[in-house]
Parts: C-alpha cells; sequence; structure tokens
C-alpha cells in the first residue's frame, strides 16, 4: 500500500516544500483538492459531511490543481500528483484535455487525473454549463478527454459534445490514469467502466470493503477484473502501524492522508511544523 499526503486548504506558499519534504520521506503522491470558488448561499448541502456544511470559508485558500501539479513537480523529481478530485461539470472537455496533456508532460508523466461530476449547481450555472444531465455529459467529457489524450487526429460526435477532426501536440508519452470518485451506484459504474481507479471521500474501513465488494462485481460485469485498479482512500477509523496493516490486507492501494492533523496542527499550521509531522508519520508508518 502506497501513502499519499492530501495538502487540501494548505496556504500556496507551502505546497512546494511539502511536496519535497513528502518525496524525501518516500510519499508516493500528493492529492491536490478543486474548488472553484466559494458561494456565499449554496443551493445545494455538502454531500461528504454529516450536516452538509462546508469544511472551510470564503477566506481558505485554493490553487488550481493542474497549475499546482506542474508548479511541484518542477522541484521534485520522482513523487507523483493527482486531482482528488477535479469537478469536471463545469469544464470544457478539450480545454481539460489541452490542461491534462500539457501536465502530464510538464510532469514526466508523473501525474494522475481524479474526476468527479461536482457538487455545487451554482459551479456549473456560474460557469456556462447545465446542471441538469450533468452525469450523462461527464461520461462524453470523459471519452473525449481520452480520446484527445491518445494522440493523433480525432473527431467525437455526441449528445452534449461535437467536433470535427483536430489532434492536440505532443499527447503524453504515457497514458494518463483516470481515478472516479464519488459513492453512489452511478459513480461506481463509472469508475468500474472507464476508471483506473476509485477515490473515496471520507469512510470508515467497513463501508470502504463494501464498496470495494462492490466495485469488484461491477469490474466482473465490465469484462476488467484482472486489469489494474487502484483504490485511493481517506479512511476515519484506522491510524497507526496495525491500521495501514489492516487497510493494506482490505485492499486498498493507496492511503491518502494529512499527518499534521493527526498531530492537532491546523490546516494553516506553519511549513516547518507540517514537515516536522510528515517526518514522523514516514518514520512510524512508511518505513
Amino acid at each position: 500500500m502506497k501513502f499519499t499526503v492530501g495538502v487540501a486548504m494548505s496556504p500556496l506558499d507551502q505546497l512546494s516544500g511539502l511536496a519535497q519534504t513528502a518525496e524525501e520521506c518516500g510519499f508516493a503522491s500528493i492529492a491536490l483538492p478543486d474548488s472553484l470558488f466559494y458561494m456565499e448561499t449554496a443551493a445545494e448541502k455538502y454531500p461528504y459531511t454529516p450536516d452538509g456544511s462546508r469544511m472551510w470559508n470564503e477566506e481558505t485558500p485554493w490553487v488550481d490543481p493542474l497549475i499546482a501539479a506542474a508548479s511541484m513537480a518542477a522541484v521534485t523529481k520522482t513523487i507523483r500528483f493527482y486531482t482528488n478530485v477535479l469537478k469536471l461539470g463545469s469544464r470544457n472537455p478539450l480545454l481539460l484535455a489541452r490542461q491534462v496533456g500539457s501536465v502530464a508532460n510538464l510532469t514526466g508523466n508523473r501525474f494522475g487525473f481524479g474526476v468527479g461530476i461536482g457538487w455545487a449547481p451554482e459551479e456549473f450555472e456560474w460557469c456556462g454549463a447545465p446542471y441538469a444531465k450533468r452525469g450523462a455529459r461527464v461520461d462524453e467529457m470523459i471519452e473525449v478527454i481520452k480520446l484527445v489524450l491518445d494522440g493523433g487526429m480525432v473527431e467525437y460526435h455526441g449528445k452534449f459534445f461535437d467536433f470535427d477532426r483536430l489532434q492536440m501536440s505532443p499527447a503524453p508519452s504515457e497514458k494518463v490514469p483516470f481515478y472516479v470518485g464519488g459513492h453512489t451506484e452511478v459513480a461506481l459504474k463509472r469508475a468500474a467502466r472507464v476508471g483506473d481507479g476509485w477515490t473515496s471521500a471520507m469512510m470508515k474501513l467497513d463501508d470502504l470493503k463494501s464498496t470495494m465488494a462492490r466495485l469488484d462485481e461491477l469490474r466482473a460485469e465490465y469484462g476488467r477484473a484482472d486489469e489494474p485498479f487502484e483504490i485511493q482512500a481517506v479512511c476515519i477509523d484506522r491510524f497507526g502501524k496495525a491500521g495501514y496493516e489492516e487497510m493494506a490486507e482490505a485492499g486498498i492501494t493507496d492511503a491518502i492522508t494529512v499527518p499534521w492533523i493527526f498531530d492537532g496542527l491546523g490546516f494553516d499550521a506553519p511549513l516547518g511544523a507540517k514537515q516536522d509531522s510528515l517526518r514522523k508519520f514516514a518514520a512510524e508508518n512508511i518505513a
């Protein structure tokens, strides 16, 4: 099982230092969050907290995750980066294909594309995308982005997106892995059908196990049971060496962690304190 550092809500001037220290400590990846803007009043509740409240406010720092990946890759050599997860629904797939291909090339194929739909109607509507039929639109978006990233002259004629022959160069020299987020049955089917892995939000281990069992069933139905498949998990009830061993035995391939939170520090703790937490976590768990 690999370990990934989640850097959500960290000050932007800490990101490069956190990536360098995580690489030195043996972490496999950096998980990069996505948030377009903070709407003062939200039409829908946030789906990943018990009461639907958002865990951040209008002053919480965010950066575009694709730009962050390129920036952090410039000061590292081996650690990987993946979006966790980028909200596809409010974006344009051709523009995204250009950006993802650029990041894959500039990072030396150290980038994975974690994708979701998005939960907030405002992010769709205020960016010029319809909230209705968002799942079907995202399915086409994934097809478009994969098609373009494969390279060569391509065309696409779907229900939501339509274009004649075009080519974006250079194409990535290696396949960009797609990781699909979401807990609904539709999201799990999407992950099983087109994903190279599935990404959880905050879940208990028993819930992760049942979800992974369902993913196994679905992947078998789609004829993909023998293909490699990542399970990126934020497990909220297993910690320490014994806990991580239990997670690995359950089939989780990538544990997403925020070591400074385990040490009682806040998201805005000083960089040095966070780096100490990374080193402590690595010594106790990765080593």
